[in-house]
């Protein structure tokens, strides 16, 4: 019996260690569902927002974020990618229409079975922000002007 006591006692200190570092403090059912869902993660920091709690942390070499509702549900996997790892016809498309701006973010979003890219393309007047659309074709999800000085 104190051994099944220290052993929960334990994985509880373990699981909270896991999340001390980050000074948000998380609801159980998160820390669970991230535990399960990232057993192998490290360096986790935490923020909670209104509607979601963000995890940042690393899994493989790699920084990952992962967004979770309330109730402990998987909203989304994020992770910042290069432009050589998008879909050769999304690439195609950003050289052929976009070959005068620069890309300032790129980011790959998996949620409910589907993967999302979002890339912020730059010049010297505008931001246009594209997101993907089944993997082969972009739309503009956001134009912002710069003020020019």
């Amino acid at each position: 019996m104190k051994k099944i006591i220290l052993g929960m006692g334990l994985v509880i200190m373990g699981l909270t260690g896991a999340f001390a570092n980050s000074g948000e403090k998380i609801s159980k059912k998160v820390a669970a569902s991230f535990s399960k869902d990232f057993e192998t993660a490290k360096n986790v920091q935490w923020q909670r927002q209104k509607d979601y709690e963000k995890a940042t942390f690393s899994l493989n070499d790699q920084v990952l974020f992962a967004y979770y509702n309330e109730n402990g549900e998987l909203l989304a996997v994020v992770r910042n990618i290069l432009s050589d790892n998008l879909p050769i016809s999304l690439s195609a498309d950003i050289r052929k229409n976009y070959s005068e701006f620069w890309i300032s973010d790129l980011f790959e979003m998996a949620s409910e079975d589907q993967t999302t890219y979002y890339i912020s393309l730059e010049n010297s007047s505008e931001t246009v922000i594209l997101k993907s659309v089944d993997h082969n074709q972009w739309v503009v999800y956001k134009k912002i002007k710069k003020n020019i000085v």
